[in-house]
């Protein structure tokens, strides 16, 4: 664990909590709070467009998530808490993954560091959203109810988080259908 990444860190987060990229690049280690076994959703890095004469330009800002529901508390789990409590770098302060600059690592950077890490490991190459779909039909899996996992993936309501991870399979048909019988 010592030798891995901040870039394999977030990532290990991200599967673990189904932060969006642009939470996991504005992620700070003051947003980590080990003895409470949280992380604190308080910022994104966002792209903001602006056109004068017909130009448009756009820059990178760090701010507050666009909905109150996506300023979140979120518990780590202790496979997490092992992780992050063997990092050693984890009682540094600033951004968990800091640019050549020393601040923030833009979205799209990030991507293509993912991408070059699934490509080393031999891994299919998904983008980074990939990581939030794959957290989410895992909690339903394991029995996570949907309040919960709204909550923690930082919806407004129920309906959205249904609406976009809830996929019945047929093997999770066939269990609901056995219900009947016992």
């Amino acid at each position: 664990l010592r030798d891995m990444s901040a870039e394999s860190i977030l990532i290990f987060i991200t599967l673990y909590t189904g932060l969006r990229i642009g939470e996991a690049c504005a992620l700070q280690w003051d947003d980590i709070d080990m003895e409470a076994r949280v992380i604190y959703v308080r910022r994104t890095v966002s792209r903001t467009w602006s056109g004068e004469n017909g130009k448009k330009s756009s820059r990178l800002t760090v701010g507050p998530p666009k909905t109150q529901s996506s300023l979140r508390c979120i518990p780590i789990c202790s496979v997490l808490h092992e992780v992050l409590s063997s990092y050693p770098r984890r009682k540094e302060k600033g951004y968990v993954l800091l640019g050549s600059n020393g601040s923030f690592v833009s979205p799209r950077t990030f991507e293509y560091r993912y991408k070059q890490i699934l490509s080393r490991c031999g891994l299919q190459l998904l983008n980074y959203h990939a990581l939030r779909h794959t957290f989410a039909p895992r909690c339903i899996e394991r029995g996570v109810d949907i309040k919960t996992l709204c909550e923690i993936l930082g919806h407004a309501n129920a309906a959205t988080t249904l609406n976009i991870y809830v996929h019945s399979s047929m093997d999770l048909k066939k269990i609901q259908l056995e219900k009947l019988v016992s």
